[in-house]
């Protein structure tokens, strides 16, 4: 149900081309902004940096989803194997020196563990699943899967002002500068 009442999201600037999306960014930048983004249709090279946006978190969960996945394996042989129920194979005990035959669940499990941890970990870090975007009410947003470069500058910045927000964004070259609100529900 929703009940009418809007909220700022914050302002939505469109650029003419990858150039000056890239050139935008870097000032959006420089100016401190810490809460926006760049949308294009397709990647562009060095857009990464232009943002100031650092290395991605992921790596270290998926490191650390394999380790526990790999942690798992052996402790699950060997609990069973060696401690709960001793086994014995070829007249030869289970012990340390057999451990290349714990090598096949071991792997499966550092697969499936760091598996999980990257699809799990991207939703995360991607505030996903989200039901509906602020953005996605805007009209000239659409464009942004065809030929359209924008930048979204949040209200929920700390630098963000309504006027100056606005100059700003037309100053670095944005044009159709709109103020995007959002439903609450």
């Amino acid at each position: 149900m929703k009940t009418g009442i809007k909220k700022v999201y914050g302002y939505l600037a469109r650029f003419e081309t990858p150039t000056d999306l890239y050139k935008a960014a870097a000032k959006v930048r420089d100016k401190g902004f810490k809460k926006w983004d760049a949308y294009s249709s397709f990647p562009i090279h060095g857009m990464d940096a232009a943002m100031g946006l650092g290395r991605s978190k992921l790596p270290f969960f998926v490191f650390f989803g394999g380790m526990t996945g790999t942690l798992t394996a052996l402790a699950l042989q060997f609990g069973t194997q060696v401690a709960l129920y001793p086994t014995i194979v070829q007249a030869k005990p289970t012990n340390l020196f057999t451990i290349p035959a714990y090598f096949p669940v071991t792997f499966e499990l550092t697969v499936l563990f760091s598996a999980f941890t990257t699809l799990f970990g991207m939703l995360a870090l991607s505030q996903l699943p989200r039901m509906n975007h602020p953005l996605f009410e805007s009209e000239q947003f659409k464009r942004v899967t065809d030929d359209g470069f924008f930048i979204a500058i949040e209200a929920r910045d700390p630098r963000f002002n309504r006027e100056q927000t606005r100059e700003f964004l037309s100053e670095i070259g944005g044009s159709d500068i709109e103020l995007v609100e959002e439903q609450l529900s």
